[in-house]
């Protein structure tokens, strides 16, 4: 039935798209090692609207614990500083008149438990978000069988839910596996 195909699809990309938002949020988890995702949350003031930080400056990462962030235009330079300050992401920049210098710290090992615990978070509300796709899809599943749709049909769309739920929270768990092996490496 083309309707019970319909919600199968829809659940699988919805379910892909936790797991999708799951990486990106791993992204910001720092792991020791300097990044430029490390600062992609970071929006800087430009001429009166929020804009990111890519989008106004070279980040560039020289080597394992600095991050360089070189503006286009020097009059960003306070802006830009002003605002990863603000994001609060334990930095310090310096600035050198020509760009901004950042030195990422290494990592303590209560640092790292606690980065842990916050990925652990993430990957839990990434389950929940998968068994929530799963849920709705099981409703619409079960409106379909009360509107006269086949009760095998039903039952066969309701196991295929679940082996997708049970496919995406694998994935969920494989990707915490990866991003705790890489914090906890000193």
């Amino acid at each position: 039935m083309e309707e019970i195909d319909f919600i199968i699809d829809e659940t699988k990309e919805a379910m892909s798209n936790s797991v999708g938002h799951l990486e990106k949020t791993f992204l910001n988890i720092r792991a020791g090692k300097a990044s430029p995702q490390m600062l992609g949350g970071v929006f800087v003031d430009y001429y009166g609207s929020q804009t990111p930080l890519s989008q106004v400056a070279n980040v560039n990462v020289p080597d394992a614990r600095t991050i360089t962030v070189t503006p286009w235009e020097k009059s960003m330079l306070q802006p830009i500083e002003k605002a990863i300050m603000v994001a609060n992401l334990g930095f310090n920049p310096m600035n050198n008149g020509d760009n901004i210098i950042i030195s990422v710290p290494p990592l303590t090992e209560e640092r790292r438990k606690d980065l842990v615990k916050q990925a652990k978070a993430e990957a839990e509300d990434a389950k929940v978000g998968v068994r929530n796709h799963r849920k709705d899809a099981n409703s619409e599943i079960k409106k379909l069988e009360k509107d006269g749709a086949s009760e095998d049909l039903c039952k066969k769309a309701e196991e295929d839910i679940q082996k997708l739920t049970d496919t995406y929270i694998k994935k969920i768990d494989e990707h915490l596996a990866i991003k705790e092996a890489e914090i906890m490496k000193v």
